[in-house]
């Protein structure tokens, strides 16, 4: 995207920015002018995310899924202010559904759909307070085409859902709120999975219309453009932003 100052003068939270997808989307916010809290539980790893973008990005550890620990990390920027909340962090468990234990399927919604929502109910008065407030999930197109991977699937669409209501809640307070949803991403976690199975490489040549998969500043433009100005008429929608391939057949 061009317009380098787009979010100048705006601060962001990225959850999951040590590496991937999240790194990429701090990435971004910063060349476009924001200044960025990057998110994670190790300390070590997101310091080097930091000094890799440079200036504008500063480090943030802690557990989305430690209620305290989330707590106090909120506490942590109310004297600087918060305009952008992108909740990135996400699990997978792609074994099947009987093989899924209760708990198992518990500690994937714990992170998939209940810290996006602590973190969004405790954000949301420094959001208010902003004139540009945004709160942008990352979901899934598994929300929209199942195939299998049922616990991931619910907590991705729950999550969809999660953020049309938000978006009636906050819309009043000026704050919009969205969701994008990637399909296949070349991140460092999916890259082995891509390219060293034939069977995924043909599919995604096949089913996606522009025959291949995402790089990650793919995905980040789109959570730029929400975050921005041009979107401030934008709310309660889930962006896909998959080369085609939930339309394509």
């Amino acid at each position: 995207m061009d317009g380098q100052g787009l979010l100048e003068g705006r601060t962001a939270l990225v959850t999951g920015a040590a590496r991937g997808l999240g790194l990429e989307i701090a990435r971004q916010l910063v060349v476009h002018g924001a200044k960025v809290w990057l998110n994670g539980r190790e300390k070590a790893a997101l310091d080097q995310a930091a000094g890799d973008i440079g200036q504008g990005a500063e480090a943030l550890p802690f557990d989305i899924a430690d209620e305290q620990a989330t707590a106090t990390a909120i506490a942590q920027l109310e004297a600087g202010g918060l305009d952008i909340l992108v909740n990135n962090v996400g699990q997978r468990d792609r074994r099947g559904f009987e093989e899924i234990s209760r708990t198992d399927m518990a500690r994937l919604m714990d992170v998939n759909l209940v810290a996006p929502f602590d973190l969004a109910r405790r954000a949301a008065p420094l959001l208010r307070a902003s004139s540009q407030g945004r709160i942008i999930n990352i979901t899934s197109i598994a929300s929209e085409i199942a195939r299998g991977d049922a616990s991931y699937t619910a907590s991705k669409a729950a999550l969809d859902g999660l953020t049309r209501a938000l978006a009636a809640e906050l819309g009043p307070d000026g704050v919009t709120v969205n969701a994008v949803a990637p399909g296949f991403v070349l991140t460092e976690a999916n890259e082995e999975w891509f390219t060293g199975t034939q069977e995924i490489a043909q599919h995604l040549a096949r089913r996606t219309s522009l025959g291949r998969w995402a790089e990650p500043a793919e995905i980040a433009g789109p959570v730029v453009f929400l975050a921005s100005a041009a979107a401030s008429f934008v709310t309660g929608h889930t962006l896909i932003v998959d080369g085609g391939y939930v339309t394509h057949f």
